[in-house]
């Protein structure tokens, strides 16, 4: 079955960045979705990179779910928690890479909300699309629990709810168009498609949702119930099949997705702690520590510095904010021999 339906409105002009160096090229585009796709899609991102040796990114948890449709080359997603991943400086002296964590390598993945760090690796030379949308559309999208791949990523064609290989189709046709806007109208099509055809998520989840993202994650879970309507157990239920994780998680998620766009503006940790409704800045660092993988002055030292002269920038999933952190080039994180100093402060 093929993806391609009637050409929907013409999209925005999406905003291209193409450059080249001694050490490759790259290309990264991004867009709003159509209009009929907002709120529930959030963002388009296009990129094509090629270079020589492997690439790596630390992935902070963000307040959305991201589905990455690859059609050129492969990523690798692991498990980043324990500090074990060298940041700035410190990724020579980064432990050895433990035993255990999970793995995954894919072209196209589809990542739930999660409260934890993993690390992106691939090889020098992969193109695709990122696209995020909200939980609840997710939900809608897919037609499937969300509690079920919350925390990791799994192939969305895996999930039999969709036609029988719709992603891989996506896919293959997005990497035969010529352009970006192009790609991003076929997405603002066939997405538009798939969320008329699944369940609706219920209202109540979509504003208690919102009630938590427009506060950063700080007001009280019996609040939001009562805002909605609904009992604290309820709200609950609904989340986990919803949204993904229960409102105390996503709660944690949106406040420290918030906290790093005001330390990456500048404000001091303790201020950061004040604002986002942490007991101090000792609570901070620790949740920081817990779902970043790093201390904050570690993320933000590294995020200042540049990592390849020649290299593409450090984009963000999302536009604003301090998701992500491109590793220095050198021996993949974990290789080196365990260092009892790693991930210290």
């Amino acid at each position: 079955m093929s993806s391609r339906a009637p050409r929907a409105p013409r999209s925005a002009r999406p905003a291209v960045r193409p450059a080249r160096s001694p050490d490759g090229t790259w290309e990264t585009a991004a867009a709003r979705p159509h209009a009929g796709l907002r709120p529930a899609v959030i963002g388009y991102r296009g990129f094509r990179l090629d270079f020589p040796g492997p690439r790596a990114r630390l992935e902070a948890p963000i307040g959305a779910v991201t589905l990455m449709l690859g059609f050129e080359g492969t990523v690798r997603v692991t498990e980043a928690t324990g500090g074990w991943v060298g940041v700035g400086e410190r990724r020579e002296a980064a432990g050895a890479r433990p035993d255990g964590l999970r793995t995954i390598e894919f072209s196209s993945v589809l990542s739930g909300l999660t409260t934890a760090p993993v690390l992106g690796e691939h090889d020098g030379r992969v193109s695709g699309v990122e696209v995020l949308l909200t939980p609840w559309a997710a939900f809608t999208m897919f037609g499937t629990p969300l509690h079920e791949f919350s925390g990791w990523r799994v192939r969305p064609d895996d999930l039999g709810v969709l036609p029988s290989a719709a992603v891989a189709e996506l896919s293959y046709e997005l990497g035969g168009l010529t352009s970006w806007r192009a790609r991003f109208g076929l997405l603002d099509v066939t997405l538009g498609r798939w969320l008329r055809s699944g369940p609706r998520p219920a209202s109540g989840t979509v504003r208690a949702w919102y009630a938590l993202a427009h506060s950063g994650g700080a007001v009280p879970v019996s609040r939001v119930a009562e805002h909605v309507g609904w009992s604290v157990r309820h709200l609950e239920g609904r989340f986990r099949e919803q949204i993904g994780l229960s409102p105390k998680a996503a709660a944690r998620v949106l406040r420290l997705q918030r906290a790093r766009r005001l330390l990456c503006a500048g404000s001091s940790q303790v201020e950061t702690a004040a604002a986002c409704g942490y007991y101090d800045q000792a609570h901070l660092s620790g949740e920081f520590r817990a779902m970043t993988g790093c201390t904050p002055r570690a993320f933000f030292l590294a995020r200042g510095v540049p990592v390849d002269a020649g290299g593409p920038p450090a984009t963000d999933r999302l536009a604003g904010e301090a998701t992500s952190l491109v590793l220095r080039p050198g021996p993949r994180p974990g290789s080196a021999p365990l260092s009892k100093t790693a991930g210290r402060p």
